[in-house]
């Protein structure tokens, strides 16, 4: 079965920052890349407009607010922040290094414009600092003791990441389209927003977004999904698969969900990857999405 679309898209991303050579930047001592203190009064700065090259470090362990403001990476070594984190407007984060965890003991805010890239794992996001990209092996947990917080990002990556309260993803994304687009036309893949093999102990609410992908996949959810009024440009999304969910699972007006993997290029046929729902399934989160063209759908639930 070929990897799913998120995959894919992380793949890209990857291979990019790796050929543009942002771990050479990193492997030189902390706050050594642009001969300027990594960060001053909680505030980590660095050139977006020359991203990577001018990337900020975000390291060692900090008490109360951060705030990101341009392209930070934590690539120096694990990382605490002992309070909240904001990324600013049209800033970018980037903590998906296996030798460089990021642990943040209250909530993770990123603005409009903003983008978050938080852990890795192995089989589904690799590691940037992942030796073998054609088969990674590395895993780069993140913990988050709040929420998660979004309003109006262009995009939110996150895997093998331990969140404590909620996900709450509101509007955003960069609009209806596949065409790469801020950060992500440095990296390759189109704005695109994932949270997989993660843990919330909360909820997790997905509404308004109009982008070109977005994927729910293996994530044990301690209580309720929402995903609302959602409009994605691929054909492949919303995708909602292999979730452990305790609560209920609730998807209305949404340009699609998926509870299953394509099998080829094409979109289909597929295969089913139910979720297991220990509440109630509402709206189009109901009955399986069709394993076919033009199939119904079911028989089996969503």
């Amino acid at each position: 079965m070929r990897q799913r679309r998120g995959r894919v898209f992380s793949r890209l991303f990857v291979g990019v920052v790796l050929a543009v050579g942002l771990l050479a930047a990193s492997s030189g001592p902390a706050g050594a890349k642009n001969d300027k203190p990594k960060h001053a009064k909680n505030t980590c700065t660095g050139s977006a407009d020359n991203f990577p090259t001018e990337v900020g470090t975000l390291s060692g362990t900090y008490s109360g607010h951060v705030k990101i403001s341009g392209a930070c990476a934590v690539d120096a070594g694990p990382t605490t922040i002992n309070g909240n984190l904001t990324v600013g407007p049209g800033s970018t984060l980037i903590a998906a290094f296996a030798s460089s965890s990021l642990t943040v003991t209250g909530n993770i805010k990123i603005q409009s414009g903003g983008t978050l890239v938080l852990g890795c794992f192995a089989t589904s996001f690799g590691c940037f600092d992942d030796p073998n990209q054609d088969n990674p092996t590395l895993n780069g947990p993140a913990s988050v003791g709040g929420n998660i917080i979004a309003t109006n990002a262009l995009g939110v990556i996150v895997h093998d990441t331990s969140i404590g309260g909620n996900v709450i993803q509101h509007r955003g994304g960069g609009g209806f389209t596949c065409d790469p687009q801020g950060v992500f036309a440095l990296l390759g893949p189109p704005a695109y927003t994932a949270y997989e093999d993660s843990t919330i102990g909360g909820s997790v609410d997905l509404k308004g977004m109009r982008g070109c992908w977005l994927g729910l996949a293996r994530d044990q959810v301690h209580h309720n999904v929402r995903v609302f009024n959602n409009r994605l440009a691929d054909p492949d999304a919303i995708e909602i698969v292999l979730n452990n969910i305790h609560g209920n699972l609730n998807c209305r007006r949404n340009s699609m969900v998926w509870d299953s993997g394509d099998l080829t290029d094409a979109l289909y046929p597929r295969v089913p990857q139910p979720n297991t729902v220990d509440g109630k399934r509402r709206g189009q989160c109901v009955l399986a999405s069709p394993a076919t063209e033009g199939g119904p759908l079911g028989p089996g639930p969503f």
